[in-house]
């Protein structure tokens, strides 16, 4: 099986909105990559949720595998990729969840039942206000995308 490579780290920057960070890739294309979940759920990341001085520090890591704010604080070049392909819809657009949903016939409530999420996290999914989880489009694709 061929390596799959992950693109590195060229540039970061701070975004304009709060715990967001414009990622620029070596491949050439730039995301603004939402890190405040990320953020509010680990504990090594509390300096970064107390200071957002300190959050519009990062910077590229040795070899663009990771960006740092400390020593103490960084975040791999594979987690920001992932946040970054979740959040532009890349693992599965809105349309595409609505669409298996009705070709499903699956309610509100029993898509959640079936993907093990609130009826709630479904809807936001489908209206597009909440980055869809590859978790869950993993899951869209086990009941069955056909």
């Amino acid at each position: 099986m061929p390596k799959k490579t992950l693109p590195r780290i060229v540039a970061v920057a701070p975004g304009k909105k709060p715990m967001t960070l414009r990622v620029r890739w070596d491949r050439g294309d730039e995301s603004l990559v939402n890190l405040s979940g990320v953020i509010a759920t680990f504990r090594v990341y509390e300096p970064l949720r107390r200071s957002p001085e300190l959050f519009r520090q990062a910077r590229v890591g040795e070899h663009g595998t990771d960006i740092l704010w400390t020593d103490d604080i960084d975040m791999s070049a594979d987690t920001l990729w992932r946040l970054a392909q979740e959040q532009s819809g890349v693992t599965l657009s809105a349309d595409a969840f609505r669409e298996w949903r009705a070709r499903h016939a699956y309610t509100l409530d029993t898509a959640a039942e079936a993907l093990g999420i609130s009826r709630r996290m479904v809807a936001y999914y489908e209206q597009g206000k909440k980055p869809i989880p590859r978790v869950v489009a993993l899951a869209t694709k086990a009941l069955g995308t056909g």
